[in-house]
């Protein structure tokens, strides 16, 4: 593989922060050219100065010592730059949040390879990322865990063969807690996820199951398959990455270890292999691989996402707002955790629904719902203050 030029969106996040890891051990293969943080300006200087990357950009109000040579670009116009900049091959876009959709939208239009971790710009308007994709000639390759391993299972399944698609969900670090308890969990209880280390907002989406209802909204888009036949299953040893069943009833499954360098590898060499072996899992240390069907109860929020997923229209993208104003407020400690389910709901049922023609179509209903469910949350806090409030109703979910 000749080495490739690469430009990493929410470099100090998480994922950004595995992407860089993987290029460190990969100096031959890869080149940074450009690095994008909305904050963190300390690290973001170091990670430029280390991999010598010559333009970065932050938030509108972010400061930092970058030192000479690298160019700053600011606020969502330098984000957007950096998506479409002609000296990347590669395009990473580990933004979180709806912020990432218009740099998705500007590396499609320019045609690249973009390797997307931001699961918002699918949720938020498919459709439109993989209509630009296609005119374009731009490419998705995902770097999600459960993404990653049905795009590597479809290559192995002949055309026609595939009946549905399965997600595995870990459950969250709430999986075994009572239900009668869930509610009132505390942040730091939250945060402490059993098999996966990620940023706050993917932990607390995963304890509500959120982060699965949105990654069958981005399946739907990236595999062309429609959401009746996208299933969910527990699976507690994050393990089995997703399954593929087949016409003939069997299932192609996707097993490794928990690390999301994997995934990342994947994208950043696709479509040549990786060189790494990130690995260190062998199936004879797992006496158990445990699947079990989603408690609805305890998951009160993953169905109430996936109407709106039926629903259509901007209502994804609502729910997807609310969900992060929701997660927000929780880890500040503004809201219950029950009042997240509770939230989202409440702002999808109150914003007014609408076709998603246009990305401003979305971000328009985005920051409705944002607004409605600020009012929510800022409800939720005054109730809780006075000693008041109740759990979430559960909803059904598939």
């Amino acid at each position: 593989m000749a080495r490739r030029r690469i430009a990493v969106l929410g470099s100090t996040g998480s994922i950004g922060r595995g992407v860089l890891d993987v290029v460190a051990r990969l100096p031959e293969a890869f080149e940074v050219v450009s690095l994008a943080a909305s904050t963190s300006a300390a690290l973001l200087a170091e990670q430029a100065a280390r991999f010598g990357a010559r333009r970065v950009a932050v938030g509108a109000d972010t400061r930092g010592d970058f030192g000479p040579g690298v160019r700053v670009l600011r606020g969502p116009a330098g984000l957007e730059e950096l998506a479409g900049d002609p000296d990347a091959d590669l395009v990473v876009n580990a933004v979180v949040g709806a912020s990432g959709l218009r740099p998705t939208m500007a590396a499609l239009r320019a045609g690249k390879l973009l390797a997307l971790a931001n699961k918002e710009s699918l949720v938020m308007a498919g459709e439109i990322v993989t209509r630009t994709a296609r005119e374009a000639g731009g490419e998705i390759v995902p770097i999600d865990s459960e993404h990653s391993a049905i795009f590597r299972s479809l290559a192995a399944a002949r055309r026609g063969e595939v009946t549905s698609l399965v997600l595995t969900a870990s459950g969250g670090a709430l999986r075994d807690v009572p239900v009668e308890r869930v509610g009132d969990v505390t942040v730091a209880e939250v945060l402490r996820h059993p098999t996966w280390s990620m940023g706050a907002k993917v932990t607390v989406d995963s304890a509500t199951l959120v982060n699965k209802a949105l990654e069958v909204i981005e399946a739907r888009w990236l595999f062309d398959v429609p959401l009746d036949r996208i299933g969910i299953v527990m699976h507690r040893e994050s393990v089995v990455h997703s399954l593929v069943r087949l016409s003939d009833g069997s299932f192609l499954a996707h097993l490794g270890e928990p690390d999301m360098r994997i995934p990342i590898q994947y994208a950043l060499c696709y479509p040549e292999p990786g060189a790494l072996d990130l690995g260190s899992w062998s199936p004879g240390e797992s006496r158990q691989l445990s699947f079990e069907d989603v408690d609805p109860r305890r998951y009160p929020a993953l169905g109430i996402v996936l109407r709106a997923a039926e629903a259509g229209g901007t209502a994804p993208a609502a729910a997807a707002a609310a969900d992060e104003v929701a997660v927000e407020a929780f880890i500040a400690g503004r809201v219950r955790f029950a009042d997240i389910a509770r939230i989202i709901e409440e702002t999808v049922s109150r914003t007014p629904d609408g076709p998603c023609g246009s990305v401003e179509d979305v971000l328009e209903a985005d920051a409705r719902a944002r607004e409605i469910a600020r009012t929510c949350a800022g409800g939720a806090h005054a109730s809780r203050a006075g000693g008041g409030g109740s759990a979430a109703t559960p909803t059904g979910a598939r």
